[in-house]
């Protein structure tokens, strides 16, 4: 699967917003774009007063696809199935990227972050409805129950980031049961469920163009 293996850090800086692609780092002082809050590169610091529309919306696609962890083809076929989709084409998008599974395991909290929760999910740590799942593509849907395999309960990353889920908070769409290292999703998302800020119809003009 091809994706992106650059730092991290250097998105945050180029979108000009903390997107927490790298976990508990981002919420510490560590974390490098709190140190340089600007764009990578040797004219990372200059500002220039005009910017394009298309400008704009090409910035909007980009931060999202970062923050999902998603290259071009692959974002562009989620598109294509919003769009044809019934309802509103960017709220569509939104939805499906929030119901991809390794954004679900995030947003559960068995994951720092969704790189983390993609490495879960390749490694066989995953049940859904009591079938093993590895593939971070697969779309969960309501009532689905997701489990952590009982040999990888004792994970040390897995134990962790549950530990953590207390700061970022699980959407309404979904529920953990702690104890018992599961999840389930009890609606479909919706737009208030997306805190990031995002303007998804930024996105919808680019690809009409």
């Amino acid at each position: 699967m091809a994706r992106y293996t650059g730092a991290s850090c250097r998105q945050c800086r180029r979108e000009n917003l903390k997107l927490f692609l790298k976990g508990d780092r981002c919420y510490s002082d560590k974390c490098s774009f709190e140190r340089r809050a600007y764009a990578p590169g040797q004219h990372g610091q200059m500002r220039f007063r005009k910017v394009s529309d298309y400008a704009v919306q090409l910035r909007e696609k980009q931060k999202v696809k970062r923050i999902y962890g998603m290259l071009e083809g692959q974002f562009r076929r989620y598109f294509e199935m919003a769009d044809a989709s019934k309802g509103v084409t960017g709220e569509n998008l939104l939805m499906l990227l929030e119901r991809r599974l390794d954004n679900t395991l995030f947003r559960l909290g068995f994951a720092n972050s969704r790189d983390q929760a993609r490495q879960v999910v390749r490694h066989n740590h995953i049940f859904i409805n009591g079938k093993k799942v590895n593939i971070p593509s697969f779309l969960v849907g309501i009532g689905d129950v997701i489990t952590i395999k009982e040999k990888s309960r004792k994970n040390q990353a897995i134990n962790e980031s549950l530990d953590a889920v207390a700061r970022r908070g699980i959407p309404s769409w979904l529920e953990l049961d702690r104890d018992n290292f599961q999840g389930s999703v009890k609606s479909m998302p919706e737009r208030h469920d997306i805190t990031m800020p995002i303007q998804e119809q930024l996105i919808v003009e680019l690809y009409s163009k």
